[in-house]
């Protein structure tokens, strides 16, 4: 196997090409102390050495570096680590290493989100601002009920009076053309028709 490439990445990190493919990401000083070398040939030694110790000891400081600065879902923190040029199997043995801590919990990190943003987001942003993340619609449905079930329950309505306020709209005064232009402006933001139309005093469905 021969090192046939190293690719400079920026702050010291350099992608490494065995064989006319890239396998990893190393620092200079790992570079140097392993004699990888371009033009090179590299021992299976050594690249378990790399792909056993090396890289997942790394993906794993990485996870806790990231989670220390913010919340991350599953599917969030693979792909930052995907970014970061580590192999699958580190990816997945960091993921496994921060939840089993319970630092990753895609539940809880769920049910937070749609509590914070409750009174902010219509409930179909919501769905698809978490589903972008890597949670499923199940999941999202089945903590929309569970929050109903203790009390906990969005208002639409309250929700599209306080916009309509913010814009300073007045749906007794309002001619055709404003109101469906306040209807595409709230349709955009996730709201149901019906609400939509309710809110308007304007029947367009």
């Amino acid at each position: 196997m021969i090192v046939t490439q190293l690719t400079d990445m920026g702050k010291g990190r350099y992608k490494v090409y065995i064989d006319e493919r890239p396998v990893f990401a190393l620092y200079r000083g790992e570079l140097n102390r392993l004699g990888i070398r371009e033009g090179e040939a590299v021992t299976e030694e050594t690249l378990c050495e790399i792909r056993e110790e090396i890289l997942p000891l790394r993906a794993k400081k990485r996870a806790m570096n990231l989670l220390q600065k913010r919340e991350y879902t599953a599917a969030g923190l693979r792909e930052k680590l995907r970014d970061g040029d580590y192999p699958e199997a580190c990816i997945e043995e960091a993921l496994a290493y921060v939840e089993s801590y319970g630092y990753v919990d895609d539940l809880r990190y769920a049910r937070d989100f749609i509590v914070y943003n409750l009174d902010r987001k219509s409930r179909m942003r919501i769905e698809q601002d978490l589903m972008r993340k890597g949670i499923d619609k199940d999941t999202i449905c089945n903590l929309f009920e569970e929050l109903e079930g203790e009390g906990t329950k969005q208002d639409e309505a309250a929700m599209i009076q306080s916009l309509l306020k913010k814009k300073k709209y007045d749906a007794t005064t309002a001619d055709r053309q404003e109101k469906q232009r306040m209807y595409a402006f709230l349709y955009r933001k996730g709201f149901h028709a019906g609400a939509i139309s309710k809110a308007l005093l304007l029947d367009i469905t």
